[in-house]
């Protein structure tokens, strides 16, 4: 795998605009749940259908942390995202916060889906 790539739910229209959202500004392939190859399921924790993943041949970055990844690639030639994600990574409780509004947003995407959403992607039979 050589391009980042991000797993998402491709059954939900929040989680499709974010996708798409990525899809534009950043290299980041995308591939919802759907479509997922065996190789691309092997690298993904065991409940990988709880949050989104940006994968890389590195890592696996997942909930919270896969969306800074995706941000972080928006100008990933180091640019004022990055240097803002690099300046709160230096926080202790960073990293509680990210994951914390990142279930809370997750945990309401029915809510959030009412102001930002795409259609999701027919689903293959």
């Amino acid at each position: 795998m050589s391009e980042p790539t991000l797993v998402f739910d491709d059954d939900c229209g929040f989680c499709t605009w974010w996708a798409e959202f990525f899809d534009e500004r950043t290299d980041v392939r995308i591939v919802g749940f759907s479509d997922l190859t065996p190789e691309l399921r092997d690298r993904l924790p065991e409940y990988y259908e709880e949050c989104s993943h940006l994968v890389t041949d590195e890592a696996v970055y997942s909930c919270g942390a896969s969306l800074e990844e995706g941000l972080a690639r928006i100008d990933d030639d180091g640019g004022v995202t990055r240097e803002a994600i690099d300046f709160l990574r230096n926080f202790e409780d960073y990293e509680r916060l990210r994951e914390h509004g990142y279930r809370w947003v997750a945990d309401n995407r029915d809510v959030w889906g009412q102001f930002i959403s795409k259609t999701p992607p027919v689903r293959r039979e």
